[in-house]
């Protein structure tokens, strides 16, 4: 006999005689107490941020293999508001939701990606990769969605929205596509493809955290929105699939995901490299401390950071998710004593509390909840839950293929970049140095850029490290074949200098391999 409860007052289950519990689909409506959802988006954004902490010793250290046991991770009561100070820039996956959400807060939910882009493109913080080259793309008048797409920024599949979308998904408690319509107006300002959808599943599981405490099943509704064919929802599929094979070993896990999942083919700093800092892949190590983590907020956090690679925000997104499931007055004890001497204090890079931003998310929920055909009756608020609708498409870098790289690593460059390539692509890497003591930092060097003799167009590269183009340049879909790049710096100024660190090649298939050869070579 079968018979459906409630759990929690906000988990369906279908429970038969024996142990086995099997998740089913959701129900048409969810209610609970406004104490409860306030509790767990405050469980959502201290997760968060406490994940961040501990993983940030150990961000990008461990690329391509995992932080073994032995290494012991820092943890102490003050340890969040030591690295308030010392390191601010380690929450750039905290701080740029705040961004959106303070837009929100002044425009609504419908805010157009233009408001979302514009905030920020002009804030004073740090960023790097996708976020940084989509900065420079909007300030130079490059907007959303053309702004994330692969044409216009080389790490359009890179792990930037996946880590800053946290805030799509704490607004949005059980309305997965509610999220989703978030995202699309944020995720594209700076990903396209499996970077963008990263955003989506993160937001997804979040919005779906509100609603169940089933891991499996959460990450299963996370991916719903994601095409299937696209390689972001095969990585994903693959956790789930080996860690039905390996219930016990997350290691196992990790090691199958690394054969198949780390060829990496955007992000000119991750080809011919160990270094990946691709959504996919680190999509799947939050998986892998999710799963493996048995619902255990410091092991979930332990094993996500473990994997490697982006390990700070990895166990951030995890930790986060399970924030939501628990709600925050089920966290550990341990670890409220840093994050409650923290969030009172203005948050790096922003001119609002972590305090301050739970309360802005619980409004926003509310009105989402409101709006989306949910009720609330005084303490009490019902939620209309969502089923996940697929979204349209989309893949970068269609027919290119990484098959050269070249360092130079000189920082004298007086004369032009010269460079003959055979292939469809290129990316040049590199930025502008000062030999002086007074930075001068509104210098912006001119870069004429030829391609086959003909000039193409000038590129701005500021010194000024907030409004940086993050690569000197790059150009896809080529014609296949020979062409040579030149790159003129027209307003050379003797307190400068332009790095030009190393190029890649693309193609429209790979090199072929010279075939194997046996016995010994003569001189």
């Amino acid at each position: 006999m079968k018979k459906l409860i409630l759990i929690t007052g906000i988990t369906l289950f279908l429970l038969s005689c024996g142990p086995q519990k099997t998740p089913v689909q959701l129900p048409a409506e969810v209610t609970m107490s406004t104490k409860v959802l306030f509790d767990k988006i405050r469980g959502g954004w201290a997760g968060q941020t406490i994940g961040c902490t501990y993983g940030g010793p150990t961000e990008f250290k461990f690329k391509g293999t995992m932080i073994q046991d032995y290494q012991q991770m820092v943890w102490y009561n003050d340890y969040i508001v030591d690295t308030y100070k010392q390191d601010p820039g380690l929450y750039d996956d905290v701080y740029l939701d705040f961004t959106f959400v303070e837009v929100i807060d002044r425009l609504g939910a419908d805010a157009p990606a233009d408001s979302f882009a514009m905030a920020f493109a002009r804030e004073d913080y740090k960023l790097w990769h996708a976020n940084q080259a989509a900065r420079y793309n909007i300030l130079n008048g490059i907007m959303p969605p053309q702004s994330g797409h692969w044409m216009n920024n080389p790490h359009a599949d890179d792990i930037d929205f996946q880590i800053e979308s946290d805030f799509a998904g704490l607004m949005s408690p059980g309305m997965i596509n509610t999220a989703s319509a978030i995202c699309d107006r944020t995720g594209h300002v700076m990903n396209y493809g499996d970077g963008y959808y990263g955003g989506v599943f993160m937001a997804g599981m979040y919005a779906t955290a509100f609603v169940s405490d089933d891991i499996e099943f959460i990450i299963r509704q996370g991916l719903k929105p994601v095409p299937e064919k696209s390689r972001f929802y095969r990585t994903i599929s693959d956790v789930l699939k080996w860690h039905k094979q390996y219930p016990d070993d997350w290691k196992k896990c990790w090691f199958e995901i690394e054969k198949a999942h780390t060829s990496e083919k955007g992000c000119p700093e991750g080809v011919f490299n160990a270094f990946n800092i691709d959504a996919s892949v680190n999509a799947a190590y939050v998986a892998i401390g999710l799963l493996y983590g048995g619902k255990d907020f410091y092991k979930t956090m332990d094993i996500a950071t473990r994997c490697g690679q982006d390990s700070d925000c990895n166990p951030a997104t995890a930790a986060g998710i399970l924030g939501v499931i628990l709600g925050y007055e089920n966290i550990p004890a341990f670890w409220k004593p840093a994050i409650e001497k923290a969030a009172g204090l203005q948050f790096p890079y922003s001119a609002i509390s972590l305090n301050e931003v739970i309360e802005m998310s619980h409004r926003h929920a509310i009105a989402q909840i409101e709006k989306n055909g949910g009720r609330i009756a005084g303490a009490q608020v019902t939620i209309q839950v969502q089923s996940p609708e697929v979204l349209p498409y989309e893949e970068s870098f269609t027919g290119m293929v990484p098959v050269k790289e070249l360092l130079v690593r000189t920082d004298h460059l007086e004369n032009s970049i010269r460079i003959g390539f055979n292939g469809n692509g290129i990316v040049v890497l590199g930025n502008v140095k000062s030999r002086c003591f007074d930075e001068q930092r509104d210098f912006i060097a001119l870069l004429d850029v030829y391609i086959d003799g003909e000039k193409t167009e000038q590129v701005k590269m500021p010194f000024n490290y907030i409004v940086r183009k993050y690569d000197i340049y790059h150009k896809y879909l080529l014609p296949p074949g020979d062409h040579t790049l030149e790159i003129k710096w027209v307003n050379q100024d003797p307190d400068f200098r332009i790095y030009f660190k190393s190029y890649v090649v693309y193609n429209d298939k790979p090199y072929e391999r010279a075939p194997q050869m046996s016995g010994v070579v003569g001189k």
